[in-house]
């Protein structure tokens, strides 16, 4: 199960950077992922999921711009990979393993780059513009963040 939500993890950074970081931080200070000793003990410190939720909340807004780039060049993709694999690896410390949690989180995000580019793409010809696809697609990753931390607890 864990697995699985790393993989729901790497999704959600496809889509959204920080959202997914933001998630998975918090569920560690929660108290939720036992990351005591281990190199990513980082993200459950005090400070990190707030620092994380601020950066998600500006993503979300700069979202918004006509002038964001896809999230298929390569800056944009890379960063989609970095967050999967640091929450994946996040999730993997509590399954066992963060290096299969981290392989996982890299996939999730490349479907969650991919399929959500398809997904948004697709709601904005429906809708005729991409802002309500925007909105839909911050409210899908926010959501999908959120069971995140819920499962895990």
């Amino acid at each position: 199960m864990l697995y699985g939500l790393a993989l729901l993890a790497g999704i959600v950074a496809g889509s959204r950077v920080f959202t997914a970081l933001a998630a998975v931080s918090w569920a560690a200070r929660l108290g939720a992922l036992g990351l005591d000793g281990s190199w990513l003990a980082f993200m459950g410190h005090a400070w990190t999921p707030w620092i994380f939720t601020l950066l998600a909340i500006v993503e979300l807004v700069a979202d918004q711009l006509p002038s964001t780039p896809s999230r298929k060049v390569p800056v944009q993709f890379g960063s989609r990979i970095v967050s999967g694999t640091l929450s994946g690896a996040t999730i993997g410390v509590a399954a066992g393993t963060w290096i299969i949690g981290l392989i996982v989180g890299v996939v999730g995000a490349v479907i969650g780059t991919y399929g959500g580019a398809e997904i948004r793409s697709q709601m904005a010809k429906a809708f005729g513009s991409d802002t309500p696809a925007a909105f839909i697609e911050d409210a899908g990753a926010i959501i999908l963040g959120l069971i995140v931390i819920w499962a895990l607890r």
